[in-house]
């Protein structure tokens, strides 16, 4: 082990320590050591091969590898999702989204779909003596709907058991493109109101549909209503100028937020759902990432949230909280290269395979859509091993439930304490999967797909999307890349996992074939 700091180099550039696996002795703080810190590091649109201890090629990640080698890394660890809210959904509720007809990609002014009166980890912890916080994206909903922008937006985290929420309302590609800290819009300006709409654009105001000249990234799909620092987004928006963000800045800005809130309640338990921006789109790393990665801003913002993770675990380190810190490292669904923007991440891939050896990506229900890193770290609790056990965020609330002594289940989450412990190696027998209302059956080795309506690559991102006019059957355990399709030499196996499948997910499952994206 180092006797010192780490330094990380980026190119040329030092940017960081990496304190994670450092011996350097820090000044000891009187903490509450009877129950564990939590802290969920979440990002966004990660794949399973984007990052180097997954085997990455082309891309160093060495924070987040800290992590993965000096905890359990999961080869088979899944997002309950192969897209954003839903997967949010999940992780905070313990439950699966399609059992919730509103749990698809929100519209930025959305009403908030976890009901206040539901489960979640955090009113879970908040329960038991916990300080809890949710600092980054949010994308469930705010309000009840006709939200009004200029007021305290409630029911909103806060209502679901964080004591402290500092968001942005949605994703960085939707407008209102403003930070809400506890239900208030952040440093707005009375005299100067927003308005957000999702059906018209407001008088006078600029679209990238319609200003071209105006635009300092080029949308490809999707993306051309209201124009925020030379960026079309989803909806439009009029009036805040006040409290706009920076889109260079954002990663900054919630890490400094996370460092803060975390100093403030060192002496503990807290929990901190820290959800990071990176890598989707649009992306806008700072400039000292520019140019760095050699793979476009997708690549350089994946570097920029690595740095960002290594200034959060040094801050854990300093304020002597490290070893009674249970960390959770995941992605909330599978990448996507173009995802509504020019930004080069097609032309500079280079060997890179964000996927790994999977097939899919976001939006799909092969398996890249939803299995994703996953990565449990506890200094001095967790010894580092490499785990084949089937697991899924959606047992996060179960298992935190166990390890903080509290009888809470919702019947879907199971509790994998002793897995995510590394303690045993006995995952799930079976997981639901999810893509746009579509789902599919994992058990063991095996996945099979329904047959599903619509189009098998969808032409804007270039992503399959799993559906088919059959059924699908794939041996993973032999066939990780699901490139033969077993139902025909396995009839009795596929009846099988048919019947299984409808157990759990109840008949009329492929009603719904309407395809999301973005």
């Amino acid at each position: 082990m180092a006797k010192g700091p780490v330094f990380i180099v980026y190119g040329s550039i030092v940017l960081s320590t990496l304190p994670v696996i450092s011996c350097t002795k820090v000044e000891k703080k009187t903490v509450d050591k009877t129950k564990p810190n939590i802290v969920v590091i979440y990002l966004d649109d990660l794949g399973y091969g984007d990052i180097s201890a997954y085997g990455a090629i082309g891309i160093k990640t060495p924070n987040i590898d800290a992590l993965a080698n000096g905890g359990i890394r999961f080869t088979d660890g899944h997002a309950t999702s192969a897209t954003c809210t839903p997967s949010r959904y999940g992780i905070l509720t313990g439950v699966y989204p399609w059992r919730n007809e509103n749990a698809k990609i929100l519209p930025g002014s959305a009403p908030l779909i976890i009901d206040t009166a539901q489960v979640t980890i955090p009113k879970m912890l908040k329960k038991n003596g916990y300080q809890t916080a949710v600092i980054g994206k949010w994308h469930l909903g705010l309000g009840i709907g006709d939200i009004d922008w200029n007021k305290r937006i409630a029911p909103g985290p806060n209502e679901v058991g964080f004591d402290y929420s500092y968001i942005l309302a949605a994703t960085q590609d939707r407008v209102p493109t403003v930070f809400i800290d506890n239900g208030y819009v952040d440093n707005l300006d009375s005299k100067d109101p927003i308005e957000v709409s999702y059906e018209r654009n407001f008088e006078g105001e600029p679209t990238g549909k319609d200003n071209p000249e105006l635009l300092t990234m080029k949308w490809h799909h999707g993306h051309n209503n209201s124009i925020v620092n030379g960026i079309p987004r989803i909806g439009f928006m009029k009036g805040g100028q006040s409290a706009r963000w920076s889109d260079v800045d954002i990663a900054y800005h919630f890490l400094d937020k996370a460092k803060t809130w975390v100093k403030a309640n060192k002496n503990g338990p807290f929990f901190l759902y820290y959800a990071l921006n990176e890598p989707h789109v649009p992306r806008t790393p700072n400039q000292r990432f520019v140019g760095l990665s050699g793979m476009g801003p997708r690549g350089d913002a994946i570097l920029e949230a690595d740095w960002c993770i290594g200034e959060f675990m040094k801050t854990l380190n300093e304020e002597g909280l490290i070893e009674n810190t249970l960390i959770v490292f995941s992605s909330d669904n599978g990448p996507v290269l173009n995802d509504g923007y020019y930004d080069d991440a097609v032309e500079k891939l280079g060997n890179h395979r964000p996927t790994g050896p999977l097939r899919g990506g976001k939006y799909s229900l092969f398996e890249a859509g939803t299995r994703v890193p996953f990565v449990t770290y506890w200094k001095g609790k967790i010894k580092p091993n490499v785990s084949d056990a089937m697991v899924c965020q959606l047992d996060l609330l179960a298992s935190i439930a166990k390890l903080v002594r509290v009888e809470e289940n919702t019947g879907d989450s199971q509790d994998l304490l002793d897995v995510f412990m590394g303690k045993s190696n006995k995952g799930r027998e079976s997981l639901i999967l999810e893509a746009t209302s579509r789902t599919a059956l994992r058990k063991g080795d095996w996945i099979m797909i329904p047959p599903y309506k619509g189009p098998a690559i969808n032409k804007e991102t270039n992503i399959e999307l799993g559906n088919s006019e059959g059924y699908q059957l794939f041996n993973l355990k032999v066939d990780i890349g699901q490139q033969n399709n077993l139902t025909k030499s396995n009839p009795e196996k596929l009846k099988e996992m048919i019947n299984d499948f409808v157990k759990i997910r109840g008949e009329g499952y492929s009603k719904i074939e309407k395809l999301e994206l973005h």
